[in-house]
């Protein structure tokens, strides 16, 4: 879509911002978008208590609908959370309990309440579970009044029933029916909110494109499906995935410093495209610092850490965590924001300092430590370890605390309690 001249702010900032792989109708959305306030919407499962940052673009893009005069309607899966996506998995997804559900979605919606603003008027934000109409329906129902719409065939041939199969992965009639459900909750959405856009990930193109299929045909209504790019990082991982896990959004499961430490630790090669499509910074301030190069673009990296922290958690917090980061990194400060951990003592004095860096979550095993220490990236008090198999003493300790760093980039302070 890249060529394409639009004439909408919205359109025009999704695409000078990057977020823009696919539109179901371009030129009618875009008309659409210059004239009305459109409202569009997307879905988020409640799987956990927190989403993580591979979300983030999605959230991102509901802030540049709002920005733009648009309404973002926030669908949170209390329905479809019962059923799982297969896009993407080969497995199924464990069941949760009602109640689990809607814990975690009231532990999700306080992430967006940072990135928009919630109310009655026209261009506010809303948040619907979709549990609302999907449990409402009876089997027989829901097979007569939507079943006819679809074909095994074409159910098939989308890319998240097709690559599970080819992968001779089992398939649960339960998660096959996950397309028809997201098809209806657009249909219910256009009839209840005129929500006439759904956007998502390119891996949700097919989902996204029956439901729109579905609301033209059924209620002759105008419907427009729009995806964003499948988002890596420049090493090829996927966004959000680290060798720790995932970097989780809600603060409950990842500290405002170790949100800020995953910006500021970005590939060089990242730094441009995370700016324009996480922060709000102005793409010309943007292009001024993506063109730092040699120790300079670390520049760029903190601005980036500073600009999305401030987003979640807060100028005060990303403030906080900046200098906790610079004083550990660049002037070899203990700080009580770096992150803690408490172990028992008896689990600290005359161990493995592998064995301590695992368990403080520094490193995914003794291994790991053991080969990092090898390679001089295991650090104790500031001092390189060589040998993973050092013993700690009582002397490495200054008021029960002592500091570990794996390379420059991670870092964590043991309390012997």
């Amino acid at each position: 879509m890249t060529d394409t001249a639009f004439k909408s702010d919205f359109l025009k900032t999704l695409q000078a911002r990057g977020y823009i792989h696919q539109i179901t109708h371009p030129a009618e959305l875009d008309a659409a978008a210059a004239t009305l306030i459109v409202s569009g919407y997307i879905g988020f499962d409640a799987t956990a208590p927190s989403l993580h940052v591979g979300s983030l673009i999605q959230i991102m893009m509901l802030r540049r609908l709002q920005q733009a005069g648009g309404k973002p309607v926030v669908i949170m899966g209390g329905g479809t959370t019962k059923v799982g996506d297969p896009t993407g998995k080969d497995a199924s997804r464990p069941h949760l309990t009602d109640e689990t559900i809607q814990s975690n979605i009231a532990s999700i919606r306080t992430v967006f309440e940072k990135f928009l603003t919630f109310g009655d008027g026209p261009t506010d934000a809303v948040m619907i579970d979709n549990d609302d109409w999907l449990s409402g329906y009876g089997y027989i129902q829901f097979l007569r009044e939507y079943g006819t719409h679809f074909t095994v065939n074409r159910m098939l041939a989308f890319d998240s029933v097709k690559l599970r199969l080819e992968r001779e992965q089992p398939m649960s009639f339960l998660e096959f029916n996950y397309m028809l459900m997201q098809s209806v909750d657009f249909l219910e959405l256009n009839r209840r909110l005129n929500v006439t856009l759904q956007m998502g990930g390119s891996d949700q193109w097919g989902n996204i494109v029956s439901g729109v299929d579905l609301v033209r045909r059924v209620d002759q209504k105008a419907a427009f499906g729009l995806t964003t790019p499948l988002l890596t990082t420049a090493s090829g991982g996927k966004m959000g995935k680290t060798a720790q896990g995932a970097v989780w959004l809600n603060a409950e499961q990842l500290s405002p410093y170790d949100y800020w430490q995953f910006w500021r630790n970005v590939d060089d090669a990242d730094v441009g495209k995370f700016l324009r499509l996480f922060t709000d910074l102005p793409l010309d301030q943007i292009a001024a610092l993506e063109a730092l190069d040699g120790a300079a673009i670390n520049d760029a990296k903190k601005a980036l850490a500073d600009a999305t922290t401030t987003l979640l958690h807060g100028a005060e917090a990303a403030a906080t965590a900046r200098a906790a980061s610079e004083s550990a990194f660049e002037k070899g400060v203990v700080s009580a924001d770096l992150p803690t951990v408490e172990l028992p003592r008896e689990e600290v004095i005359g161990a493995m300092i592998a064995a301590v860096a695992t368990k403080a979550g520094l490193t995914a095993s003794n291994g790991e430590a053991r080969r990092l220490a090898q390679g001089g990236g295991l650090r104790l008090n500031d001092a390189a370890v060589t040998d993973g198999a050092q013993l700690i003493i009582e002397d490495d300790l200054t008021d029960g605390v002592l500091k570990l760093a794996a390379g420059k980039k991670k870092l964590v302070l043991v309390k012997a309690v």
